[in-house]
């Protein structure tokens, strides 16, 4: 296991499954919402934009909802390997703010700012 105290990774673990249940909850509840709508098909040109509209932002979001499931189920992974708060770039232990701020961070500040430069050099 990390250097974390085992109370850090209960508290961080308890975060990813609320964080987990919550954007179930929210993509659930959102689709359900968008396949109410959809029974008020028809209408004029305005009301078919503002469905596509509303679909479109649907999709986005589920999106970003998607990608940040998939950042808890890897920490919760990361949690029962034993490897949970350790940066992929440094290979040093994580913050503990950090880790308690964004339970599913991968990265430590220095390791983020290190992948971010990356980013901007090859970005040219």
């Amino acid at each position: 296991m990390s250097g974390l105290s085992q109370d850090l990774v209960s508290q961080c673990k308890k975060k990813l499954i609320e964080a987990k249940a919550e954007i179930l909850n929210r993509v659930r509840e959102s689709r359900q919402d968008l396949y109410n709508n959809e029974d008020a098909k028809g209408g004029d040109e305005g009301d078919q934009t503002m469905r596509a509209l509303a679909e479109s932002e649907f999709l986005s979001m589920h999106e970003r909802l998607r990608k940040q499931l998939m950042e808890i189920e890897m920490a919760l992974g990361r949690i029962e390997r034993g490897i949970y708060g350790i940066c992929e770039e440094t290979e040093e232990q994580i913050e503990v703010e950090r880790l308690l701020a964004i339970p599913w961070t991968r990265l430590s500040i220095e390791g983020a700012e290190i992948r971010e430069s990356m980013k901007r050099r090859y970005a040219r």
